[in-house]
């Protein structure tokens, strides 16, 4: 006898994912587990808040996602390559059949969370040149206001406060109370600068508060608390903890201070040093004018002594007399001048007057002339005359005209062409 085989409805791909994922998410040790590995493949999706990453080891990966409210959680951001320790439940996603682990929670393996985003934001923050030293404000030297921006409740106030007002009396406090630690806490400080700027209520800030753990000091190292640090026209010393402890907010100030204390002594003078200054001073002025009063009268003694100022007519008979010797002097001086040039212009003269045409004439001798363009010119050739051509002669008592009759040139072998010339007189 054959016995029937029974036929199985066949499922669908829907039907066998969706059992899958209820297979999975009954057992109750894939509710919550701790798994470790590298991140990769790492997508932030920004509109929606989602994280979408791998984990790997060295053999196997594991796909994972982190929802906007979990990822919100996060204190750092992850990336590829970092290793972390991840507490998630596993699941199936029907659409595509794979499993994955849906994180909760995501903590970088080996540092601490706080740390870790701590030093990111640090890294970005100086990469945009916030804590360049150039950015810096100088604080002034005698405040007016001085603002505070901490806990009402604190130590830290009362610390400042007190020293505040033993060194400088003279300022005016403007304080603004803040939550200093805890959800809000970084919002509430960075309205408060940002307050203080906008009124233009104080010529310095102290921001700060007293010392505790990374947690507690969380606040000053958010990243909107640092911004407005930064942007602060007015100078802000970060006062954030103790000497040791160094928040974000410590950078992005024009000046850190160790401790709230501290940031008093910085922010404002001593009134007592600057008395004990001014008393020094004032006594130094005094000496040094007493000094130069007793040279000065010293010197108007001496001057008052002086022959000059007890006899001021023997100075004027003795600078006139001088006076007169200057005047000889200068007077033989010009009559020697005067008798040297009046010798050298007779010897001249004598000079001139023997090289004088009229001197030649006065020996006997005669010029020759005749009348030119211009008026008469000397004859000095007899290639400048022609037969009957009327010329004169000058002697030294007067002159005679005369014209050519005859013309005799001495030829280059020393002889003579024989004639005369007639002349009328």
């Amino acid at each position: 006898m054959m016995s029937q085989v029974g036929v199985r409805t066949p499922l669908t791909v829907t039907q066998l994912n969706t059992y899958l994922k209820a297979r999975l998410e009954e057992d109750p040790r894939l509710a919550s587990v701790f798994v470790v590995g590298e991140i990769s493949n790492f997508t932030n999706h920004y509109r929606s808040g989602h994280l979408y990453f791998s984990l790997k080891d060295e053999r196997s990966v594991l796909r994972c996602v982190m929802f906007a409210r979990s990822a919100a959680r996060l204190r750092f951001a992850p990336d590829d390559g970092m290793r972390v320790l991840v507490r998630g439940r596993v699941s199936l996603y029907e659409a595509s059949g794979q499993y994955q682990l849906y994180v909760e929670d995501l903590q970088p393996d080996g540092l601490g969370a706080l740390s870790l985003a701590y030093e990111q934001l640090k890294a970005r923050l100086e990469k945009e040149g916030l804590f360049a030293p150039e950015r810096k404000q100088t604080l002034p030297r005698f405040p007016q206001r001085i603002g505070v921006i901490t806990s009402p409740t604190g130590a830290a106030v009362h610390d400042i406060l007190t020293i505040l007002g033993r060194r400088w009396p003279l300022a005016e406090i403007v304080f603004s109370g803040v939550q200093v630690q805890g959800e809000g806490a970084a919002e509430q400080i960075a309205r408060a600068v940002r307050r203080m700027n906008e009124l233009n209520a104080a010529d310095v800030l102290i921001v700060g508060r007293g010392g505790g753990s990374l947690e507690d000091l969380w606040a000053f190292n958010e990243e909107i608390v640092a911004r407005a640090v930064a942007s602060s026209r007015i100078p802000v010393i970060s006062a954030v903890g103790h000497e040791t402890d160094f928040t974000i907010c410590d950078f992005a100030a024009d000046l850190r201070a160790p401790t709230p204390s501290a940031a008093a002594e910085l922010a404002a003078p001593d009134a007592m040093e600057l008395m004990t200054s001014l008393r020094y001073q004032r006594e130094r002025l005094l000496s040094l004018i007493t000094a130069k009063t007793a040279s000065l009268e010293q010197r108007l003694d001496m001057l008052l002594s002086s022959r000059t100022l007890r006899d001021p007519l023997r100075m004027a008979t003795v600078r006139r007399e001088k006076l007169d010797q200057l005047h000889n002097r200068l007077a033989a001086a010009a009559l020697r001048s005067l008798s040297k040039r009046q010798n050298s212009l007779g010897t001249l003269a004598g000079k001139l007057q023997a090289l004088s045409p009229l001197s030649v004439l006065a020996r006997g001798y005669a010029i020759a002339e005749k009348d030119g363009p211009k008026g008469r010119v000397p004859v000095s050739s007899v290639d400048r005359l022609a037969c009957g051509e009327r010329f004169f002669l000058r002697f030294a008592d007067g002159e005679a005209a005369c014209h050519t009759d005859k013309i005799v040139k001495k030829e280059e072998g020393g002889q003579k062409q024989d004639g005369s010339i007639e002349t009328d007189v």
